[in-house]
């Protein structure tokens, strides 16, 4: 694994801490599946965790969530609680577990209560400004990556043992 240096106005998230941060986004968030606006929001939150793209969650007033399924299943985040799980279902079209929630995450995480985090990857389009995101490799941490940060990313194959 050879870190990125990262450019101006680039991020590293290597230089990201343990453990997470949490605070507030500048831009727009925007989420979109299936020619559905399920997320617009000048009002996310980001966590920023060591190795990973930042992950963004977006308040519930500001996303469809007549369009948000509840899932079975549960997954435990050592440092923010309990997540559940979303499927999507929009325009006759569904996309499984393509988000999670903290629905009483744990101390200093509480301002994540209820929103909403998105994979790209279960997604048709995810937006941080007037960016497109590209989706984190794997399917286990979600990260949004745009061009303000740099990896390498842990997540695809042969990465989790970093």
């Amino acid at each position: 694994m050879q870190r990125i240096a990262p450019g101006p106005d680039q991020e590293s998230v290597w230089d990201y801490p343990r453990p997470p941060r949490l605070e507030p986004v500048a831009e727009r968030l925007q989420v979109i599946f299936n020619g559905v606006v399920l997320a617009d929001s000048i009002r996310g939150l980001r966590i920023l965790e060591t190795s990973h793209p930042p992950t963004y969650y977006i308040p519930p007033e500001d996303v469809q969530t007549k369009l948000l399924k509840p899932v079975s299943g549960r997954s435990l985040c050592e440092f923010k609680g309990e997540a559940a799980y979303w499927t999507v279902k929009a325009e006759g079209r569904t996309s499984e577990r393509a988000a999670w929630s903290y629905p009483a995450p744990w101390r200093p995480y509480e301002p994540l209560k209820n929103h909403y985090c998105f994979y790209a990857s279960r997604v048709d389009d995810c937006f941080v400004g007037s960016e497109r995101v590209q989706a984190q490799d794997g399917d286990f941490y979600g990260g949004w990556i745009t061009s303000q940060v740099v990896g390498p990313f842990k997540g695809a194959p042969g990465t989790l043992g970093w």
